[in-house]
């Protein structure tokens, strides 16, 4: 085993020419110079401006062709197509097995390809077409078979879009992106239920087709036209984005290599994808956010029965679509404020943990009341728990960091395990407990105590390799074979010698 200690002259085929690097050029290279920092802030506002609006656009779709099932059971659906008993959650729940089937394989071949704006524009144009589709079906064969196609093809998407934005943004940018793509989904809740209220009004019966089908045709044909613009504009990666200067595109992935203190780039330039499969399931902290993505994935089960739920509290159909919209449009805003204040802080464990009792609050107040106001003042209170996800998305990033391989399987396999959720909680909205729904909020209470949990492990553990980062930097630890293969890499892709490589290291801490 090779071993290098700090503070030793190392050998000039390890070092380069330079052998020694002073302290200046060292931490020269482990920052950005002011020259590279007023690049980087013109980086990130033309990353911001060309990015964020496309993905958060698309992820509005994805919820809206998504979720509009829930909207077109209060517009006939069920009754058109015959079902009974249970059929309309066997519905709900079958888009879920396709869709977490087809996640990590998925990301590992995204990985692979390297061209996300082809990959996920043409995935955002499919399920369009079967959204749009669905207006055909007859009964409730047509209707599963169309929801486990429209699983099939969503798939890639979400963790596509999150390996996606780690390739962009350092760990501590990732929170607000994420929870402004996230708005996507926040903004379908009320935005989607709002052209649900206006189709049930004005276009019930037009043409000789019920309101649900028009439902389906009018929003599967939007995001058919915004899958095609994807696949036109979407830039790929900093160094193949032409708008980019070449200055613009060195400084993209140095601070993306700071950041992480190695280069984002798979060993030997194309890791195995089978290896960061391996890399991915041999780290505990990847079973830790998943089981806690699963939880929050869980408690949130509301969402596909939140028009249900407003019904409950006493008006039509079309009131109760439009009373979806405030909880939603709420925290639109509120998961804004929640993740900025949480980069400026640069803290994960509490903004994660604080809207767990706020959630169990109000699961408790719609189980036990049964007036207008305090029944409508819990869905604010339940709407909490996706202040949690920008959060979660983040610490995956953070923790998971790198390399890519290992960070597009651990983002897939997360979500995959996370989306599980979805396929059983929709059987615990039983028609026979309504209005209260105390077995599916009983439920919510129970797996957001099991979130907790998990954000407690994560910080133990986080914690425990922060020390050990700490250890690293003593100057009597020697360096092992499999430390010196990291730091060839880094050395290699930053132009500089063994030893920067490794002083570059230092200060590195996951973010707790």
């Amino acid at each position: 085993m090779t071993e290098i200690k700090p503070g030793e002259v190392l050998d000039r085929d390890l070092l380069g020419e330079k052998g020694r690097v002073s302290h200046d050029e060292v931490m020269h290279l482990g920052e950005l110079t002011e020259e590279e920092r007023a690049i980087e802030k013109k980086l990130v506002r033309k990353i911001d401006v060309m990015i964020m609006p496309l993905i958060v656009l698309v992820y509005l779709m994805n919820y809206i062709d998504r979720n509009n099932y829930a909207a077109a059971r209060l517009q006939g659906l069920e009754d058109d197509l015959g079902l009974r008993g249970d059929q309309y959650q066997v519905g709900l729940s079958i888009l879920f097995v396709s869709y977490i089937l087809a996640q990590v394989p998925s990301n590992l071949f995204l990985n692979h390809l390297g061209r996300p704006s082809i990959y996920l524009g043409f995935f955002t144009t499919a399920w369009g077409l079967v959204s749009a589709m669905t207006c055909l079906v007859k009964g409730f064969g047509g209707i599963i078979a169309c929801r486990f196609m429209l699983g099939l093809v969503e798939a890639p998407f979400f963790p596509g879009v999150l390996f996606f934005l780690s390739k962009w943004y350092t760990k501590k940018e990732l929170n607000l992106r994420m929870s402004i793509f996230y708005s996507g989904s926040l903004i379908s809740g009320a935005f989607g239920n709002l052209i649900a209220a206006g189709i049930l009004s004005g276009l019930a019966g037009q043409r000789g087709l019920s309101a649900w089908q028009w439902l389906y045709i009018i929003e599967g044909s939007i995001t058919c036209t915004i899958g095609l613009t994807i696949m036109a504009i979407l830039p790929d990666f900093p160094d193949t984005w032409r708008a980019l200067s070449p200055e613009m595109k060195r400084v993209a992935n140095r601070r993306l290599a700071i950041d992480a203190a190695e280069a984002d780039v798979d060993v030997g330039g194309a890791m195995s994808q089978f290896k960061g499969l391996k890399l991915a399931f041999t780290d505990s902290k990847t079973y830790m956010l998943a089981i806690a993505y699963m939880c929050i994935t869980g408690a949130a089960g509301f969402q596909n029965f939140f028009p249900t739920l407003t019904a409950t509290l006493g008006y039509n159909h079309t009131i109760s679509l439009l009373l979806c919209a405030p909880p939603y449009v709420f925290m639109v805003f509120y998961s804004m404020a929640h993740s900025v204040v949480s980069d400026r802080v640069g803290n994960r464990f509490w903004f994660f943990m604080y809207p767990i009792p706020i959630t169990i609050v109000g699961c408790v107040i719609f189980m036990t009341t049964d007036s207008f106001g305090p029944r409508y003042f819990s869905l604010f209170l339940l709407v909490f728990v996706f202040a949690m996800n920008g959060t979660c998305y983040a610490w995956i990033a953070g923790a998971i960091p790198r390399p890519p391989a290992k960070r597009a399987a651990a983002y897939a396999f997360i979500n995959s395990i996370g989306n599980s959720a979805s396929i059983w909680t929709p059987f615990t909205y039983r028609t026979q407990d309504k209005p209260h729904y105390r077995l599916a909020l009983g439920i919510c209470i129970g797996l957001q105590v099991v979130a907790a949990v998990m954000g407690v492990s994560m910080r133990i553990k986080l914690s425990r390799q922060n020390a050990r980062l700490a250890r690293m930097e003593n100057e009597d630890v020697p360096l092992t074979e499999r430390d010196l293969v990291k730091l060839r890499k880094t050395a290699e892709i930053e132009g500089m010698d063994l030893g920067t490589a490794r002083r570059l290291q230092k200060g590195y801490r996951y973010m707790i």
